[in-house]
């Protein structure tokens, strides 16, 4: 087995372990509730990570191109309560014609 195939299996097992950890904590008690409203805030915040990352990182560093005029169009949008297909058309279509006119 190879060195990679190793490490593979090392974090798949470090996963599960950490998965299983809450429920075999915790039982079958509920949350207290300050538990369970930082939980609730912990996938939009890792959302909003992802998205900042994706269009901010290109490899070890932060750029500013194209892909932040999409992002501020799809903003844009959201914020005039465009349906998500239409979002995603407006914040393609602004980063293309950003990069077509030499932003990024």
């Amino acid at each position: 087995m190879s060195d990679a195939w190793l490490v593979v299996a090392a974090v798949g097992a470090g996963t599960m372990l950490i998965k299983a950890a809450g429920p075999v904590l915790l039982g079958a008690r509920p949350l207290p509730p300050r538990v369970h409203a930082v939980v609730a805030l912990l996938a939009p915040a890792l959302l909003a990570a992802l998205v900042a990352t994706a269009t901010l990182g290109t490899g070890q560093q932060l750029v500013v191109d194209a892909r932040l005029i999409g992002l501020g169009a799809a903003v844009i949008a959201l914020a005039l309560r465009a349906p998500v297909l239409v979002v995603v058309v407006v914040a393609a279509a602004a980063a293309a014609v950003a990069r077509l006119v030499g932003v990024g």
